[in-house]
């Protein structure tokens, strides 16, 4: 990204980058369209945009919490003992989420 005078990022560069992240980004496609696309399809014609529907009320949602969510724990996680915690908290979620796979199959 470029920067403006003084280290400041320009309104342009971040713009630049937000479009790049969105348009290029190929989990864009993979999760909205694969994913959500066959997901939806299941549930019938009025049941699919309800589907919809709440899959675009979740996802604003949930940026808007993590927006929020990164404003407020800034602080906290300026200490490196908090992204232990972070990293034990999803290593556990992860180990759990793989073993219900293993005994579900």
């Amino acid at each position: 990204m470029s920067a403006a005078p003084g280290g400041a990022v320009t309104i342009g560069a971040a713009l630049l980058t937000c479009l790049a992240l969105t348009w290029v980004n190929p989990h864009t496609y993979l999760d909205t369209v694969l994913m959500l696309g066959s997901v939806d399809n299941h549930y019938g014609n009025p049941g699919r945009w309800w589907f919809g529907a709440g899959a675009i009320a979740a996802s604003a949602v949930w940026f808007v919490a993590l927006g929020y969510g990164a404003r407020y724990l800034r602080n906290w996680f300026a200490e490196p003992g908090s992204w232990r915690i972070l990293d034990g908290g999803v290593a556990v979620l992860m180990l759990g989420l793989g073993a219900g796979l293993v005994v579900s199959s």
